[in-house]
């Protein structure tokens, strides 16, 4: 029998990929859910499975307390949900955007009586509502709402709590991200340089999966070097030696037919940071590097 009550209650606005995904699986764990979207079509499966629809963006925020937004971006956020009431809801924004965008509209909401919390989803959809893909969210803002809340957003994916600060979760989010895409450019590259030899993807694939699994101590190595700024101590392949191999990389790119576009913005990082002090910053670890991105 499906649980009716508040605290097994909730709405979402915006039914994309993603937001269907999250009513699918809070529908099948027996919540009472009510959607709503612009494009009514898209909420008409969600109907069949027990989903309440609601005609307005309005209609659907008096439905529950708890009250998840998943749309394109933080000004649809707005538009949606311009001049409802939030007096005493608990609004939680799983809607892509920046942190500075999850730090205004956790004001916007107080302002308006409501508790917040924003969310960065580490998920695609398919992900949703398998616990074995290891797909889940950050969340920031208000403890208060993700503790009386964390078993409903638990359902579609784990829940970590990164801090009171609202935009720590898109800030999480998009750190992740960015070591991401900075793998998949160097896996890019890779491929790139053997592209037409008579080495078959297939084969480099698991060299690529091994080599990279073994070289993901830099992570923690990194995070130890830029607290304690000790960038040389018990340092094995110091910047200067690194700068030096770099050149093999890029020769070998040319020989090959192949651009450097992806992997060149890293290479002159290094060299910058060598270049300004060879004698200061030769011996340090490539983490030293780092510091550099931080514009004054």
């Amino acid at each position: 029998m499906t649980d009716n009550t508040p605290q097994n209650s909730l709405t979402l606005l915006g039914l994309g990929d993603m937001g269907t995904a999250l009513a699918r699986t809070w529908l099948a764990a027996g919540h009472r859910l009510t959607v709503w979207n612009r494009t009514a079509a898209k909420a008409e499966p969600l109907a069949a499975q027990g989903a309440v629809v609601a005609a307005t963006p309005a209609e659907a925020v008096a439905a529950s307390r708890l009250v998840v937004v998943c749309l394109l971006d933080d000004s649809t956020v707005g538009s949606a949900l311009d001049g409802i009431d939030l007096t005493g809801k608990d609004l939680v924004n799983l809607t892509t955007g920046t942190p500075a965008e999850g730090r205004a509209r956790a004001a916007w909401a107080e302002e308006r009586g409501a508790r917040f919390t924003d969310g960065g989803i580490m998920a695609t959809p398919t992900m949703i509502g398998v616990p074995e893909s290891g797909g889940y969210v950050f969340y920031s803002g208000s403890r208060g709402l993700f503790d009386t809340h964390r078993a409903v957003l638990e359902v579609p994916a784990g829940a970590r709590f990164v801090g009171e600060n609202p935009g720590h979760a898109a800030l999480h989010d998009v750190a992740l991200l960015s070591a991401m895409w900075g793998r998949f450019a160097g896996i890019s590259q890779a491929y790139a340089l053997t592209e037409g030899e008579d080495i078959a993807p297939k084969d480099l694939a698991p060299l690529l999966s091994e080599w990279l699994g073994a070289m993901g101590f830099f992570v923690g190595n990194a995070a130890e070097r830029l607290t304690s700024r000790d960038f040389t101590s018990g340092v094995v392949s110091n910047l200067a030696m690194q700068v030096t191999g770099t050149g093999t990389m890029l020769r070998t790119a040319e020989e090959q037919g192949v651009s450097t576009e992806l992997i060149s913005p890293y290479v002159d990082l290094l060299r910058r940071r060598l270049a300004a002090d060879p004698a200061a910053h030769g011996a340090e670890d490539t983490a030293g590097a780092i510091t550099l991105l931080k514009r004054p």
